[in-house]
């Protein structure tokens, strides 16, 4: 079981990046650590060691990654936690300080026996149990499940598509958790959503990923045919803005 705590004391801003690119720019805009992973426009899946790689030959920032092995529920099969578990192995060798995961059952409770095998291959990384948490049934329950289990950190938007939509509920599980497991607030953070964050609750972990969109270099163009999600731009690149890192660590007080 993982015992090691996460020692801050202060305010943490936590950037969601999917390449060295967007990984740079937040360091740059004073991101305290990296939420690594790949395709954020679908929700964020697996990165590919190449990537962590790569980013720490450019940075020594703290990278958590996250470990999700496809778009979809947080139901996984017995093939996927075992993927996961080789993730966990194979990260942990890299160097990397944190990981990102999520198990939940078919009745919206959270998989505590999968989460708790996944976490024994941590061994001293810190944990933080991701979005799944807005996904689950009875988030009281989950809160006080995860902390049983020595996760660190819950990344949540208080079950709500933002976090100012579920600022009520963020404020109860920040009480509830009484530092025991930090609540850090995700999904539309932006130095607006902080300025109401840091006057309504007492959350100190924030997690952004800052994007822009970003022309394709391109010049020839077929228009007639799409690669992935229907809808979406072959010709957009998201990334990290350094800049509007840097406005919301700017509201935050320095460590």
């Amino acid at each position: 079981m993982n015992n090691q705590s996460e020692h801050h004391n202060g305010y943490i801003l936590e950037c969601c990046v999917d390449s060295v690119e967007s990984a740079l720019a937040a360091k740059k805009g004073g991101a305290d650590r990296l939420e690594l992973c790949s395709n954020l426009v679908i929700g964020g899946t697996s990165p590919s060691l190449a990537l962590f790689q790569q980013i720490r030959e450019h940075t020594n920032i703290r990278i958590h990654v996250l470990l999700r092995p496809r778009f979809g529920d947080f139901l996984y099969t017995s093939h996927e936690l075992s993927i996961i578990e080789k993730e966990i192995q194979m990260f942990r060798e890299a160097g990397a300080e944190g990981i990102v995961i999520g198990c939940l059952k078919p009745d919206g409770s959270l998989d505590c026996e999968a989460m708790s095998r996944l976490i024994d291959h941590a061994g001293q990384m810190s944990i933080t149990l991701h979005r799944a948490f807005d996904m689950c049934k009875d988030p009281f329950r989950t809160l006080d499940e995860a902390q049983s289990l020595g996760i660190h950190t819950i990344l949540t938007s208080g079950c709500q598509p933002s976090c100012l939509k579920g600022i009520d509920l963020l404020r109860q599980l920040d009480e509830r958790a009484d530092g025991k497991v930090s609540i850090m607030a995700g999904a539309g953070i932006n130095s607006n959503a902080v300025q109401l964050l840091l006057e309504q609750t007492k959350i100190t972990a924030f997690h952004m990923s800052g994007k822009k969109i970003r022309e394709s270099q391109m010049q020839f163009r077929n228009p007639t045919v799409s690669m992935g999600i229907p809808g979406m731009s072959e010709y957009e690149i998201w990334e990290t803005d350094s800049q509007e890192v840097a406005l919301v660590r700017k509201l935050l007080p320095r460590n």
